[in-house]
């Protein structure tokens, strides 16, 4: 029985190698092939406006999916680490600010979604974890999980996504910091109180390497099969505003030079329904065109932490003067970094 065991994983280990060769060949193949598919097989003319619309929909397509294949799967692997039950249990008993960074790092490494805000948040209080501190984790989440990281890393760099990680977090920690020292409890829906936890001590079972790769495989399965259409409509928005839009519009409407700009970057992206992997692409387009990076994060934050659909499910737990606090410390927040990036950059 072991040797089978050990034989399969020796299997998985050795498909998985073959295949990240040939991701990385694929990658690194995909400018060359988007511009034989655009300008040798379909003969549009480069520099045209749809010549380049094609050009960015064909590139950014498999390159959007290659990355977030990829880091689905590896986070997938750790995420096996982190299930809801766990994740209660380590922020459980923590105090203020200690317990609101933890919050908001664990929102990285398990960024649950939206439909999962309202279990999540009663599995929060009703073990017992401070208001604040579940807050922090609920900003997080969504905000800065790993598609979004590794997608700003793929498109813009290093030093883009390091700083979208860092503002990201000082706003989750601090909205959840003032958040707990306003002492709402009592802004939360009494039936969340009444609620007994069960089953809140029960045992993990302890995944084999072999299951923690199964587990990323589906982690890869569910999470593209329920992007990709958002993906999609995000690139052949992007393609359009890349191949279309003139520069000194959007520099005109999302420059640094217009003050009004973050703040309508922020009320634009509120009502919006995307994830990260389907506002991304936007982005990328927009901050071609000559939109100002705070700006742009500014609408991406606004659009991925602050969405209509997550407030509307929210209002099942939370009192309406909770959810307009709530939504309010957080813009603020964006508002800020939108503000100090276009000074500072």
């Amino acid at each position: 029985m072991k040797k089978q065991i050990k034989s399969s994983l020796a299997t998985k280990l050795f498909t998985i190698a073959v295949l990240i060769i040939v991701w990385f060949l694929a990658y690194n193949y995909l400018p060359l092939f988007a511009k034989w598919l655009s300008f040798d097989v379909f003969k549009l003319k480069q520099g045209s406006h749809l010549g380049e619309a094609i050009y960015f929909f064909l590139y950014d397509t498999p390159k959007v999916f290659l990355l977030l294949i990829l880091v689905v799967f590896g986070v997938g692997i750790i995420r096996s680490f982190f299930t809801p039950e766990r994740t209660r249990k380590l922020l459980q008993g923590r105090k203020e600010f200690i317990g609101n960074i933890i919050a908001a790092g664990l929102g990285i490494v398990t960024p649950f979604c939206t439909c999962s805000a309202v279990p999540l948040f009663i599995g929060f209080v009703e073990v017992g974890i401070p208001l604040g501190v579940t807050f922090s984790f609920l900003i997080s989440a969504p905000m800065i999980n790993e598609v979004a990281l590794v997608l700003l890393f793929g498109l813009f760099g290093w030093k883009v996504a390091v700083l979208y990680l860092i503002t990201g977090l000082l706003i989750a920690i601090i909205s959840g910091i003032i958040i707990g020292r306003m002492k709402l409890e009592h802004e939360v829906e009494d039936w969340v109180y009444e609620i007994r936890s069960n089953g809140g001590d029960a045992e993990i079972s302890n995944m084999t390497w072999s299951d923690r790769i199964d587990f990323a495989v589906d982690s890869v399965k569910n999470i593209v099969g329920n992007v990709w259409l958002y993906i999609i409509i995000g690139l052949a928005i992007g393609a359009i505003i890349h191949g279309y839009v003139p520069e000194n519009l959007l520099a005109g409407i999302m420059g640094k030079k217009a003050w009004w700009s973050v703040p309508l970057a922020v009320v634009i992206g509120v009502p919006m329904y995307s994830n990260a992997a389907g506002i991304i692409p936007i982005v990328e387009a927009l901050l071609e065109k000559g939109a100002s990076l705070g700006t742009v994060l500014a609408f991406m934050m606004a659009v991925i932490g602050l969405s209509l659909p997550e407030t509307i499910i929210l209002r099942k737990v939370l009192k309406p003067k909770l959810i307009a606090i709530f939504i309010s410390i957080v813009a603020t927040g964006i508002l800020i970094i939108g503000y100090l990036f276009n000074l500072i950059l």
